[in-house]
């Protein structure tokens, strides 16, 4: 039996690591086969190259673009996550091919958000979008994914949560570059038909347990 591939997105703080990491593990204790996985995959030779050389995390690299990850030419800085996804594709086929249900932390989706939103007018954003389109699934071929869950937490909420964090890569420190990326989120949570999950209510951020509880009503109806 072919295996099902499930997205989990969002904006920054929005808590994707945690919940990607608590689905895959209610998904198991109910018997279902399930594995988790996260992109940029950092351990790997081009997730390196795209946490340290473009994104200049200090925990993995320095960056080498002096104009910041944030002003690099959006098609440019596409093909360093997509070659990240395709030398890493063998790792989900595997499991796809087992029956498992793969749990990805970001994939293409942070391409079209994070890149897309460095384009200010909206026809050539939405062209935009269809290059990053074409360019994994048709000419790199990746997998499309099943399901794509989109969580979201509001830019105010987000620049807050941020304060806690040790150390931020070059599109976390650039509160427009976080504006924008959300501005786009939306726009693609419409466009793609994303299941969104509202992670803030009433001006106070959702607890992991009520946001999880909803994903997993998402992924049963798959």
């Amino acid at each position: 039996m072919k295996g099902k591939i499930i997205v989990v997105e969002g904006t920054d703080c929005s808590g994707k690591e945690t919940q990607t990491r608590l689905l895959e593990k209610k998904l198991n204790e109910a018997g279902r086969k399930c594995i988790r996985f996260s992109f940029p995959m950092y351990d790997t030779p081009t997730g390196k190259i795209v946490g340290g050389p473009y994104l200049g995390n200090p925990e993995i690299g320095k960056g080498f673009f002096e104009e910041g990850a944030t002003k690099v030419d959006p098609h440019v800085a596409c093909l360093y996550y997509a070659a990240d996804r395709k030398y890493n594709l063998p790792k989900i086929e595997k499991y796809l091919n087992e029956g498992y249900y793969v749990i990805l932390d970001r994939y293409t989706t942070s391409n079209l958000a994070h890149q897309g939103s460095k384009i200010k007018d909206k026809d050539e954003r939405f062209n935009m979008y269809q290059w990053i389109d074409k360019l994994e699934y048709w000419l790199l071929q990746l997998p499309k994914p099943d399901k794509s869950i989109f969580l979201h937490v509001p830019y105010q909420h987000t620049i807050e949560l941020l304060k806690n964090r040790e150390y931020q890569d070059e599109n976390e420190k650039n509160p427009e570059h976080l504006k924008a990326a959300e501005d786009a989120y939306l726009e693609l949570a419409e466009l793609y038909n994303w299941e969104k999950i509202e992670c803030v209510k009433e001006n106070k951020l959702r607890s992991i347990e009520d946001i999880n509880e909803e994903i997993i009503e998402i992924v049963n109806k798959i």
